[in-house]
């Protein structure tokens, strides 16, 4: 068979066999189909795995950008929401509508450092535009890790611009609010101040915070909306002249603090209060040694021979004592192993007026004994000198008095020693002597007569009130008040000076003044209540005469007309003119 055959008849063969097991239904084809189905469910499966798999890892970025929704923002490096710095405050505006503190707007500086190309160059550049910058501080911000940090906060205008022309990559500014007190010190302790973040720290500042202002702020409900502005019962007039005395007493009597309070005696506005060393709220770090304290309100102190006024009162509401009564002072009182005695003692028996002018330690000390212990205390509780006083203002200090009450802490409280208060809640018991017996709490906000109507105790009665007001008055013409007295205003009150405790012991060469005034005598409208802390030097001495009265005198003589008093000369205000 030639080669070709042999080919023909292989390929015959081969043609036949393929042939014959690929038929329908052999075995060859079941093979072929069974491995075709094992591949489609391995598809299948596979497609099924893929779908699954995507779908979970859609669900998984679903539920995180849920769970970013509702939760709440971070704070990160100091970062407030945005909607927090330019969150507003309420203006404070004194009686008349004269702004004491405001917003303004402006900006801080801050950087991302992970796009800070160069730290040292653009610290050196920062430095060109801010040469009190804190360059290690500053260079160890820039460099490191973090996403953010703060440079400097409230920055002016032109400093923004300026390192803005620096060019410096990495470099924003923020925009916030900063509260502006035009008035800088003049009314510090009373408007008070707030932190970097514009959030009261004292004064009616904090006030308002904590009127709900400060939970708003907290839930994310403020906004840069101005507010309804707060109207205060200071007078920024009479506010400006009582700063500016209680500065000056402070140099000029070579004293260690000094302050003064104008009140209306039948609303208890505060028209005015000052409190020396003080600071300025648009930079109060300035005064952080001495200036923070409030000595109006928040310091205590034992006012001396002020509270022979309150011990009178209690003597004669008491019904054991009448003006026309007389004590014998002709001799010191010993009890306890101390003497009682006379700082310029007349050595005879004294009227109840005549113990009232000349200060008489004996004469004041022998009608508390006859009220007794027990009544004692109760009368100073009642006229508010041994409770916290309760006002708007949050810088409030509790007064301090003896544990037990004993004989000899009765006579020496009588006089103003034993029992320490605040100046401003003596002034305020003070009002209750003249304004017919009526004790109403201080505020810094406007309040009505009828308002205070609402509010008023009464502490002692009418006739009582109106034998203060005589003893006022006879005490400003005929005593220690003569140094306090401006013509035409008719001005009557008490003086008091006390020994300051050093080491335990009273001191004979340290005092701590007061003058407790009214005018005018004839309608008491307002009380003035003066302080001068351990003065050196005075018109005259360093006592409360020489000291505390010229103060209420120089107070008077300015801000007199300014309330609205007509000074009145001559018998019964007849004459127009008086010859000074």
């Amino acid at each position: 068979m030639s080669f070709l055959s042999r080919i023909m008849v292989l390929k015959s063969k081969a043609h036949f066999s393929a042939g014959g097991h690929n038929r329908a239904g052999g075995p060859q084809g079941a093979a072929f189909q069974g491995t075709m189905k094992k591949k489609n469910r391995q598809t299948r499966s596979r497609v099924a795995i893929l779908m699954v798999g995507f779908s979970m890892v859609y669900v998984v970025i679903g539920g995180r950008l849920v769970q970013y929704g509702i939760a709440s923002p971070d704070v990160v490096s100091s970062i407030l929401p945005a909607d927090r710095f330019m969150a507003s405050r309420p203006d404070i505006l004194d009686r008349n509508g004269e702004v004491l503190a405001t917003d303004i707007r402006t900006v801080s500086l801050y950087a991302e450092p992970h796009k800070i190309v160069d730290p040292d160059e653009a610290v050196e550049m920062l430095a060109t535009v801010l040469p009190d910058l804190d360059v290690k501080g500053t260079y160890r911000k820039l460099s490191s890790k973090s996403h953010f940090q703060w440079l400097r906060r409230q920055l002016t205008p032109k400093q923004q611009s300026q390192i803005l022309a620096l060019g410096i990559p990495g470099i924003g500014f923020r925009p916030e609010k900063r509260r502006f007190y035009p008035g800088g010190p003049t009314a510090s302790h009373v408007v008070g101040y707030v932190n970097i973040d514009n959030r009261g720290v004292a004064g009616m500042e904090r006030y308002i915070d904590t009127q709900g202002l400060a939970d708003l702020a907290a839930v994310g409900m403020t906004s840069d909306t101005p507010l309804e502005p707060v109207k205060l019962s200071i007078d920024l007039r009479v506010q400006a002249i009582v700063r500016e005395i209680v500065v000056n007493a402070v140099v000029n009597y070579k004293s260690k603090g000094a302050g003064a309070v104008v009140l209306d005696a039948n609303t208890g506005e505060v028209l005015a209060m000052a409190s020396a060393p003080d600071f300025d709220p648009n930079n109060p770090q300035e005064g952080a040694a001495e200036g923070w304290l409030n000595r109006m309100s928040n310091g205590t102190f034992e006012m001396g021979s002020t509270f022979k006024s309150f011990t009178t009162a209690m003597a004669i509401d008491s019904g054991k004592v009448k003006l026309s009564d007389s004590f014998d002072a002709r001799f010191p009182i010993r009890i306890g192993g101390f003497t009682i005695k006379d700082f310029h003692g007349k050595h005879r028996v004294l009227s109840v007026p005549e113990i009232f002018q000349y200060s008489s330690n004996i004469g004041t000390a022998k009608m508390a004994d006859v009220v007794g212990i027990e009544a004692h205390k109760e009368f100073l509780t009642r006229m508010g000198l041994l409770t916290k006083m309760q006002t708007e203002l949050p810088e409030v200090k509790m007064p301090s008095q003896p544990r037990e009450w004993k004989k000899i802490n009765s006579i020496t409280i009588s006089f103003g020693h034993g029992v320490s208060t605040t100046p401003l809640q003596t002034a305020v018991a003070g009002a209750a002597l003249i304004n017919g017996g009526r004790l109403i709490q201080p505020t810094f906000l406007p309040r009505t007569r009828e308002q205070a109507d609402e509010v008023a105790q009464t502490v002692i009665k009418d006739k009582t009130s109106a034998d203060m007001r005589y003893l006022f008055e006879y005490n400003g013409v005929n005593g220690s008040g003569r140094n306090a007295r401006v013509p035409g205003f008719d001005v009557g009150g008490k003086t008091g000076t006390a020994d300051k405790v050093v080491n335990g012991r009273y001191s004979s060469s340290l005092n701590f003044n007061a003058f407790l005034a009214a005018f005018p005598m004839r309608n008491p409208q307002y009380i003035v209540l003066t302080f001068c802390d351990e003065p050196h030097a005075g018109e005259g001495g360093t006592i409360a005469s020489f000291t505390a009265a010229p103060m209420v005198r120089d107070i008077i003589r300015r801000a007199g007309p300014i309330l609205g008093v007509e000074p009145q000369f001559g018998a019964n205000g007849t004459a127009l003119l008086e010859s000074y």
